[in-house]
């Protein structure tokens, strides 16, 4: 099991020891809080990588707990233990992104395994986007010549063909690269944030963000025709990098 730092939220003293005691067992750093504002003001100050916390606590409930945390960092994994489970609560936890939804009283190979998978989720999750950063680092100064001759700059961001030049914002340009380094592929909305901005979105949240950076690298690439029509919208689901004989045909 990855050893990690997890942070125990419960409004029940017996229970809050309890899940300490099992998590310190495995070797986790673990601290524990009564309610959800300590947690917040926990998780502000100092490195949270996974979260165990209740769903009913006087004041702050788990989920409003849930919706502050996701802001300030996305990648805290959350286990949402309640005794109070219903359907409504249990399709309300999953939108907001948690990791886990277990049923109080779990037990302690319930709680140990759904640590591990959500540290091991975490854990994947990083690395992905670490390696995904090393290779636009490594590529970052490559130059692609297009079928029709348009010539892509990552170094400088600019983009050429005949006598036309466009410049591009970082994010601009990340999302070009990721368009002709995958032509034909069908990208979902919340893909491409990820890949582009590299934070996770939920399903509506992400064509709000998207729709403006792709408007924008349409509108500068206007001059260029041949370029700009093959970035394609695929209705309901993101974009797609068209190849130039799918166009033509």
């Amino acid at each position: 099991m990855i050893k990690a730092n997890l942070l125990v939220v419960d409004d029940e003293p017996v229970e809050r020891r309890t899940l300490t005691d099992i998590l310190r067992l495995e070797g986790h750093h673990v601290a524990a809080v009564a309610n959800g504002e300590a947690a917040v003001d926990h998780v502000r100050l100092n490195p949270v990588d996974l979260i165990i916390l209740d769903l009913r606590m006087p004041g702050m409930s788990g989920l409003e707990v849930i919706r502050v945390l996701n802001q300030i960092d996305p990648d805290i994994e959350i286990i949402l233990l309640t005794a109070h489970g219903s359907m409504e609560s249990a399709i309300e936890a999953l939108r907001s992104k948690i990791h886990d939804y277990l049923l109080k009283p779990a037990s302690p190979a319930q709680i140990l395994d759904s640590v591990s998978r959500g540290l091991t989720r975490r854990d994947n999750r990083l690395r992905a986007r670490e390696r995904q950063q090393t290779d636009i680092s490594s590529e970052e100064n490559a130059i692609i010549v297009l079928g029709d001759g348009t010539v892509v700059d990552f170094g400088r961001r600019l983009v050429c063909s005949g006598s036309q030049t466009v410049f591009l914002t970082p994010a601009e340009g990340r999302l070009l690269r990721i368009f002709v380094e995958d032509v034909g592929k069908v990208f979902t909305h919340r893909e491409l944030v990820l890949l582009v901005q590299h934070y996770p979105t939920t399903q509506q949240e992400a064509p709000e963000i998207l729709r403006p950076l792709v408007s924008r690298l349409r509108q500068k690439l206007t001059d260029i025709p041949t370029l700009m029509r093959r970035i394609v919208s695929v209705r309901g689901t993101g974009y797609v990098f068209e190849n130039e004989q799918s166009l033509s045909a």
